[in-house]
């Protein structure tokens, strides 16, 4: 079996599809034809290619609306493809996070590294 992770990632390895996700994040929900305009060196089809690729991945979900489908983000299949992965992370986050709020408050300079 393999790691729901697994197809996230390889669907958030490529540029375009990491554009139209951000895309999404800002405007809530966009068709081929919105996201297509933001990418004048790809047509509609490309488009279409890349945003089946984050559906097949389980990142964005679409709806028909009449002629048009409308895409959006799905938060909780975000969430459930990428949220064990990332809580492997937790702790080093949050010392990261406690890191940085004792040196803003401490107003000290931050070491420099190299």
């Amino acid at each position: 079996m393999t790691d729901p992770s697994d197809a996230a990632f390889r669907a958030l390895a490529d540029p375009t599809r990491r554009r139209i996700l951000d895309l999404l994040a800002d405007r809530g929900v966009c068709t081929v034809g919105e996201l297509a305009e933001e990418f004048p060196e790809l047509v509609a089809s490309g488009i279409s290619k890349h945003l089946m690729a984050l559906r097949a991945a389980g990142l964005v979900v679409s709806e028909r609306d009449g002629r048009n489908q409308r895409y959006r983000i799905d938060a909780n299949a975000f969430q459930r493809a990428l949220g064990p992965w990332m809580r492997r992370y937790d702790d080093y986050l949050a010392t990261s996070l406690q890191t940085l709020k004792t040196l803003v408050e401490s107003g000290d300079e931050p070491p420099v590294e190299g």
